[in-house]
């Protein structure tokens, strides 16, 4: 599986691999999100990455959404902490529509104030919506919790009042600081030529000024410490739902930590989306108190967040607490046994294969490393640092990030 990379003179990256298949994909990872927004603009990134189908120097929303779409392929976008993503999915006859639209769609986008109004109103009955899902905000109100004024506290829908304030020229402002190619990377997985992929991004894109590195281009590579913890460690919310949830975590180790290879493993022990993962195991089949819990590990530029999640019936929380402490005090004080990590090696690189088997996914995998690390390593080479993790390391890392002292606790009840 062999992935080329280049840089042209514009600055943008660009990640390339052939694949045996008649459908094509192509992505524009752009280094913008919610982290890069003034507090009182929170939600630009998103609104901004919502307005960019709104219509072109050259097309309208219609033309734009029926593009592609009329050729049978897909058109789409998200919005994250750290960047924005426009993918592209057509059969790879079409893959130079697909390349010149999303060029279209970051350089040439106008943001129409009629647009803008209703793509507002559009948000804000998302963020109402999200509300009604306490399973869901009760990640946002956790990330304001732990992160507290640090840029990572703020939800990616923004909120009503920040969202409310956004207009056309705050939008203007956003994308000409951070839509450069030098803040970008490009993807193409299809059926062609690497130098047919080279010459479409070239085209689309090489010709771009290169106006250097976006605000915070560099800083954010650096880890360092979130700004001022919390003073309590447990926080309870009155929420009228039928169901308590909880979610507990911790400030974690960041893209550039050698140590976030071990933490993904740990926490794929703990709570992965696989049946026998031992919070699953405990919550759920051996004691019957939890539908839904998980654990994840999410690395960021210059941090990252270990969380626990779990619904129960709201008598239970206490419950389902001390069961949760009880493992990580298992994984903290206790080295797995040789057995035990090498099931748990299998079952993580099984995983990491079967997810990379997906054309799509492969797709924007390359395109965040490459805007994120500059390179794009092998999937060959992640297995065979995942399959050298020890179970030294493995206790060292459970000692640092899964101690119930350091843990920070939300409850919705």
């Amino acid at each position: 599986m062999e992935i080329i990379t280049t840089q042209l003179d514009s600055g943008i990256g660009y990640a390339f691999r052939r694949i045996s298949s008649p459908v094509a994909y192509c992505a524009l990872s752009i280094k913008a999100g919610t982290r890069d927004e003034e507090p009182v603009l929170n939600g630009i990134a998103h609104l901004t990455e919502h307005m960019l189908f709104k219509g072109t120097a050259t097309k309208g929303s219609r033309r734009i959404n029926n593009f592609l779409e009329s050729l049978g392929g897909e058109l789409n976008a998200y919005t994250t902490k750290e960047e924005t993503v426009i993918h592209a999915t057509v059969l790879k006859e079409d893959i130079s529509k697909a390349v010149e639209l999303l060029s279209d769609l970051a350089f040439n986008s106008l943001y129409p104030e009629k647009e803008l109004l209703k793509e507002r109103d559009i948000v804000l009955d998302e963020i109402c919506s999200y509300k009604d899902s306490p399973s869901e905000q009760i990640f946002d109100d956790f990330d304001e919790y732990l992160f507290g004024k640090h840029p990572l506290s703020m939800p990616i829908l923004g909120k009503p009042k920040s969202v409310k304030q956004i207009g056309v020229d705050n939008i203007k402002r956003f994308t000409g600081t951070y839509y450069l190619p030098s803040n970008m990377s490009f993807a193409i997985v299809a059926d062609i030529t690497p130098e047919r992929g080279a010459q479409l991004v070239e085209r689309y894109f090489g010709k771009k000024e290169n106006n250097g590195k976006a605000p915070n281009g560099i800083e954010r590579c650096v880890e360092r410490d979130i700004s001022a913890l919390p003073a309590e460690r447990i926080k309870r919310v009155s929420r009228k739902t039928h169901q308590a949830h909880c979610v507990m975590g911790v400030s974690a180790y960041s893209l550039y930590n050698e140590k976030r290879m071990a933490l993904a493993l740990l926490s794929n022990i703990l709570g992965g989306p696989a049946l026998n993962s031992r919070l699953n195991h405990s919550l759920r089949e051996k004691h019957a108190l939890a539908y839904t819990v998980d654990s994840s590990f999410t690395p960021y530029t210059d941090t990252g967040l270990f969380t626990i999640y779990f619904g129960t019936d709201k008598n239970s929380i206490e419950r389902c607490l001390d069961i949760v402490y009880k493992e990580l005090d298992v994984l903290k004080n206790k080295e797995l046994s040789p057995a035990s990590l090498k099931a748990a090696k299998k079952q993580l690189l099984g995983q990491l294969a079967i997810s990379t088997d997906n054309a799509e996914s492969q797709c924007l995998s390359m395109g965040k490393s490459l805007l994120f690390y500059g390179k794009v390593e092998p999937i060959e080479s992640i297995m065979e640092r995942i399959s050298a993790i020890d179970s030294q390391r493995l206790n060292m890392v459970a000692k640092e990030i899964l101690d119930p002292e350091r843990m920070f606790t939300l409850i919705y009840s």
